[in-house]
């Protein structure tokens, strides 16, 4: 059996920062396509500086239609 990690939750690997049209975040693995519907924001970077960022961003963690629904935009 081969030891092989998560390309998800790999800490030694490149990330990049998705976001989606809700505002969502995703951290994603560099190698790998970006899935329809998400925009790569930033990025390739290690994992803990793609954390930082959806930090510094991620700040309204409600979808955004559900956001302006709720403050009446």
């Amino acid at each position: 059996m081969t030891d092989t990690v998560d390309p998800f939750d790999d800490p030694g690997a490149q990330y990049r920062v998705l976001v989606n049209s809700e505002g969502r975040y995703s951290l994603w693995p560099a190698g790998t396509d970006v899935p329809a519907g998400w925009e790569s924001v930033h990025g390739p970077a290690e994992r803990t500086r793609c954390v930082q960022y959806v930090e510094g961003h991620w700040t309204d963690m409600r979808p955004r239609t559900q956001a302006a629904a709720l403050d009446g935009r």
